[in-house]
């Protein structure tokens, strides 16, 4: 597709996310009902959630579910309008990032000293329930990076505050495991494990905090981090999901996380000026990986590696933002992000402007889910426009 057909998909995506005042459903978000899940304990809660996931037809209104604002999108969205605002130089776009932030420090999690963040409903697994709002580094850290790009544009010392309170919730409330092999960050403070994908989003909302404070004891721990993730990874080039702290047992989910790792290896090594050959020889081989493993040559994802379908929305964005991003590791990347972009709006855009959330093989689920498909796939638009004149 050309850059202006792009620009065109962009300006209905936007037109109907601020058509939507930027609330919406999520996937997740089936315990926001009034239904009384909670009296079939954590198993019942969970298999409401997954069964909900896999429904085409959304009955959310039937089950007392409203949209809303959820922070880890809006914290995406901000990103998005920072991004947007910095091509364009439009007054309306740094007026919606205000507003935005402004939205973002009222939704912060309560009953914590520093600034986090928590998903707007309930989260139920098999293991453990956590009452909305609940902070985790993941959701606090997608807030903390569009933070951090709202105050590269405005400066604004609200902002810088807030950056300096995340930076004290990861490294004061957020339990830290250390090993050999160097240092991981625990999904929440709930309990202590061992997520890949989450220590290091942890760390590179750090290493961006690094880059305006200079504060050597962060740029330690991030460099400890990396060491840790870069010594998980498989010959082969891909991280699995987690590891069993007791057992050291892996759990092996190949998606879009694998993304995730490979964005904030390369931000570390950017915004914390990590820059080793170790380093960018594991970026090297995680992207041949995702492009030759993850993808088929025409655009379409790996829903979870070996299995092709549902594809994802999430995974579509995904790939669109990092090879975009990490184009300079091969000249290929950034074409090949054009084909990602090509294939998902040809096969996964509604004629309304919004991204569907899954593609099956003889269906489409195509509930507009706002987290989980508009803000990613608006900002992998945008990250893939500011990318393509550098």
């Amino acid at each position: 597709m050309y850059k202006n057909e792009i620009e065109k998909v962009i300006e209905a995506l936007i037109n109907y996310i601020e058509k939507e005042q930027f609330k919406g459903y999520d996937p997740y978000d089936t315990l926001n009902s009034w239904l009384p899940f909670h009296w079939f304990g954590k198993l019942g809660q969970a298999l409401a959630i997954q069964i909900q996931k896999l429904n085409p037809i959304n009955i959310r209104l039937l089950m007392g579910i409203k949209r809303d604002y959820n922070p880890k999108g809006l914290g995406l969205l901000l990103q998005s309008y920072c991004l947007l605002y910095e091509k364009t130089n439009k007054v309306e776009y740094i007026n919606l990032c205000d507003s935005l932030f402004k939205q973002l420090l009222a939704l912060r999690s309560p009953d914590y000293n520093n600034y986090c963040w928590g998903y707007n409903f309930v989260w139920a697994s098999t293991q453990k329930v956590l009452p909305k709002y609940y902070p985790s580094i993941v959701v606090t850290s997608f807030v903390g990076i569009g933070i951090f790009k709202y105050y590269v544009l405005t400066k604004n010392e609200v902002a810088l505050q807030v950056l300096k309170s995340i930076q004290n919730y990861i490294m004061e409330d957020i339990p830290l495991t250390t090993t050999d092999e160097g240092v991981c960050f625990s999904y929440t403070d709930y309990e202590v494990d061992c997520c890949y994908n989450a220590s290091m989003l942890g760390v590179e909302i750090l290493s961006m905090i690094y880059s305006i404070t200079k504060e050597e004891k962060i740029k330690k721990v991030v460099e400890k981090a990396v060491n840790f993730v870069l010594a998980h990874q498989h010959p082969t080039g891909k991280w699995n999901y987690s590891m069993d702290l007791k057992t050291q047992k892996e759990r092996e989910q190949i998606d879009f996380h694998q993304g995730f790792v490979l964005v904030s290896l390369y931000h570390c090594m950017k915004y914390a000026m990590i820059n080793n050959e170790q380093l960018r020889k594991s970026i090297e081989k995680g992207l041949h990986y995702y492009k030759t493993v993850q993808f088929f040559d025409n655009g379409q994802s790996l829903w979870r590696v070996p299995k092709s379908y549902p594809v994802d929305i999430h995974n579509q964005a995904q790939g669109i933002i990092t090879f975009s991003l990490l184009k300079e590791f091969n000249k290929e990347y950034f074409a090949f992000a054009c084909k990602i972009v090509d294939w998902t709006i040809h096969n996964m855009q509604d004629n309304k402007g919004y991204f569907y959330y899954r593609k099956f093989k003889h269906y489409i689920n195509k509930t507009p889910y706002m987290r989980w498909s508009q803000a990613w796939m608006l900002l992998a638009l945008i990250t893939y426009i500011n990318n393509s004149n550098d």
